[in-house]
Parts: structure tokens; C-alpha cells; sequence
């Protein structure tokens, strides 16, 4: 006697999360190409999805880092400093990558009068100010507004506290953690579907027609993102391993950047990234933290996006930049970067600041802020996947780094 045939649902449950969501995102592409009005229609299930992963991650971020630090044993080494430093190292190289780019392969836009209602930072110290005041936000502010910084801060000051209260309020806060952390996972089973949405959606309401004019603009950016993510961030994890790091660098591209690309959002994958964190075998206390700080401060596609377009503008302008200006620029676009907020283009809004470096008024800046929004399809979405990805990338390779290196002096 023969078992019976599975159904297709059963089918599709039993493969693994990366190979629905390839599935989810061919049927968006199908569906806005053939039926691209009922296409339009699935803007809301891709909506749903995201508002989801943005509405869960705040309290995951705040009660996993308080549990973790309240729960942390002493003597149990974490490895925030070196990740912290290679975060801002990726950062720094993403834009002196973008700066060689752009001098190699210079591009020109066409500015006019766009009217743009947006408000950029006046300058470096605005962007510095800003971040302080997310660290002394209020809490139930933060919690609201999604202000990690702010959430990283009160978290980590409770965790400390609680450390001495007693065992049964730190299980309570362990179970509280392991609770939401299945509600997360929940969230981000219907990954599949909510990109099926957002990919049907977006082709059938925007389609690529807009982008066809900036064809050299947005392969000097998605060049430069590939390349740092491709070539740059295996040759940090290397420095860091001394060992082949393609099979993690591909790991993280592709559990973590292909959701990062289509919801467009470093805070809304936030929870994917915990969640492979766990699967990768990384420490808690250590991925707990240094995940929800790098959607704020690893933000190596904004550095190249900030350089490019701010580069391109100059060219435009005819403006010369010599090797120290140049330098300058990277500092700048990386500070700038680690400013940016974890949204879909929040990197474009500190554009006029790169740009004050040479001159350039606000209006034309805005302009080239115009330019960065029609790109943003595609531009946002590389971006947003190179942040994303290279979070649990660089987390991987201190933390297994730190292992090894402990393994070998033991």
C-alpha cells in the first residue's frame, strides 16, 4: 500500500523559509506582469508584513537586551568591541569604495526645480546632537517612535539593574523573552507572502521606467554595493577568521538581505537578523545588542549612497576634489551614515550635509535628494540588504573570531 501524496501546502511547509521566499517573490514578478491592476491590490498584504515586523521588533529589542544583560553570567565574555569597531571599519572602507568609484566612473545629473518637502541636518554637530537626545529618550517614547538608540539605552540600564534583583524576576524576564521571541517567529513564517505583496505591488505601481534615465548613476551605486559586499566584507571577515569566508558572507546575503531588500527597512529586520543569529549558534548576550545597534550605526550602503550621489552632484557642478577632500568626504559620509535613520530612505535626507562640504546650496542638494527618491526602488532596497546583512556578518565573524582565537590560547 502505497502513502498517500502530500498536498501542495504540506509541500511548500516542508521547505525552508529562503526557498518560500524565492517562491513568493517569482509568483509578485508573474502576477504584476500579467495582472498588474490585481497586482496592485496586494500592496496591503506586503504592508501588513512590514508594519508587523516594525511593530515587533521595538519590544523584542527592549526585552531581549534586558533579559540578556539580567541573565548574564560574570566571566561570560561578550564581543561588542571588536564588532563595534568593524562595523564603523565597513563603514569607513564602504566609502572610501564609493569616492574610487565615483572618480573612475564619474556621473551627471540633471537638476531642476524639484519641490522636495523634506528637512535635512544642518551640519555633523546636528546629526551628533540628535543621536544623544535618542539616548535619553523617554522610554515610552522610544518604544513608540521605534528610537533604538533610545530603547538600546533604557534596556541595557534595566538589564543592569535587575541583575540584582532575584532569580525568579530574572526567569520571569527570560520567559518574557522566549515568549516574544515566538511571536516573532510567527511574524516571520509569512515572510513568503508579505514579500509576494510588496514585489507585485511595487512592479505594478512603479514599474522601471523612471529608473531608465539614471541607468549610469545607479550602476556606479549597486557596483559599489556589490563590490563591498562581495569582495570588501570577505576580505574584513578573512582578516578576522583566517578562513574562507564566502559560505558565511553568502549565509547572510541570503537569509538576511533578500527579506532586508524588499521591506526596505534596517529596523524591520531586526527580528530576521536575531532569529539567524540564534541558527548561526552566536551568543545571546552579544547578538541581542550589537544586531538592534547596527541597524543604527553599520550602515555601510548609506556611506556609498550618501558619497555617490554627493560626488555625482559635484561632478555636475564641475567642481574639483582633490585627494584630502576626498578623504574628508569618507569621514563625513561614514558619520553620516551611522546618523542615518533605519527607514526606507533615510540615508538621502543627509545628503545636503555631504554636500555643504563643497559649496553646494541646499536647493540644488534637495535636487539631487529628488534624484535619490525616483532611484530609490532600486538604490533603497540594495542599500537597505547590504545594511541588513553585513549586521549579522560582522557579529558572525567577531564572535566566532574572539571563539577561536580563545580556543587556540586555551
Amino acid at each position: 500500500m502505497t502513502a498517500p501524496t502530500p498536498s501542495l501546502w504540506l509541500r511548500l511547509q516542508r521547505l525552508s523559509l529562503v526557498t518560500q521566499i524565492i517562491i513568493g517573490l517569482i509568483a509578485g514578478i508573474a502576477l504584476a506582469l500579467f495582472a498588474p491592476e490585481v497586482a496592485k491590490s496586494t500592496a496591503f498584504i506586503g504592508k501588513v508584513f512590514v508594519s508587523a515586523l516594525k511593530a515587533v521588533a521595538p519590544i523584542l529589542v527592549f526585552v531581549l537586551v534586558m533579559a540578556s544583560i539580567a541573565n548574564h553570567k560574570h566571566g561570560q565574555e561578550t564581543h561588542i568591541r571588536p564588532i563595534l569597531f568593524l562595523y564603523l571599519l565597513g563603514t569607513f572602507a564602504a566609502a572610501v569604495v564609493a569616492v574610487v568609484a565615483s572618480t573612475l566612473f564619474p556621473s551627471s545629473l540633471v537638476l531642476a526645480t524639484h519641490d522636495v518637502a523634506v528637512t535635512a541636518p544642518g551640519g555633523i554637530s546636528e546629526v551628533l546632537q540628535s543621536l544623544l537626545l535618542s539616548v535619553v529618550d523617554n522610554p515610552v517614547s522610544a518604544l513608540m517612535n521605534a528610537n533604538f538608540i533610545g530603547i538600546l539605552a533604557w534596556a541595557i540600564g534595566m538589564g543592569i539593574a535587575i541583575r540584582h534583583a532575584g532569580d525568579t524576576t530574572r526567569e520571569v524576564l527570560g520567559d518574557l523573552s522566549n515568549g516574544v521571541t515566538l511571536i516573532v517567529r510567527l511574524v516571520i513564517r509569512f515572510a513568503p507572502l508579505g514579500i509576494f505583496g510588496l514585489v507585485a505591488s511595487t512592479l505594478a505601481t512603479s514599474g522601471f521606467g523612471a529608473l531608465i534615465g539614471y541607468v549610469h548613476l545607479l550602476a556606479v551605486l549597486l557596483g559599489c554595493m556589490l563590490f563591498v559586499a562581495l569582495v570588501m566584507n570577505p576580505v574584513i571577515v578573512f582578516w578576522k577568521l583566517r578562513r574562507n569566508p564566502y559560505p558565511l558572507v553568502i549565509t547572510c546575503l541570503r537569509e538576511s538581505g533578500i527579506t532586508a531588500f524588499f521591506t526596505r527597512s534596517s529596523a524591520a529586520n531586526i527580528p530576521v537578523n536575531l532569529e539567524l543569529s540564534k541558527r548561526l549558534g552566536l551568543h545571546e548576550d552579544t547578538y541581542s545588542v550589537s544586531i538592534p545597534l547596527g541597524a543604527t550605526i553599520n550602515m555601510a550602503g548609506a556611506a556609498i549612497t550618501i558619497t555617490v550621489l554627493t560626488l555625482a552632484a559635484v561632478h555636475t557642478l564641475g567642481i574639483a576634489v582633490d585627494i584630502p577632500t576626498a578623504i574628508l568626504l569618507s569621514i563625513v559620509a561614514a558619520i553620516c551614515a551611522c546618523g542615518a535613520s533605519g527607514v526606507a530612505g533615510g540615508s538621502l535626507l543627509l545628503i545636503p550635509l555631504a554636500c555643504s562640504l563643497f559649496g553646494i546650496p541646499s536647493e540644488i542638494a534637495m535636487q539631487v535628494v529628488a534624484v535619490g527618491f525616483i532611484i530609490g526602488v532600486l538604490q533603497d532596497s540594495a542599500e537597505t540588504a547590504l545594511n541588513s546583512s553585513t549586521d549579522v556578518l560582522f557579529t558572525a565573524a567577531a564572535c566566532l573570531g574572539e571563539d577561536e582565537k580563545a580556543q587556540r590560547l586555551a
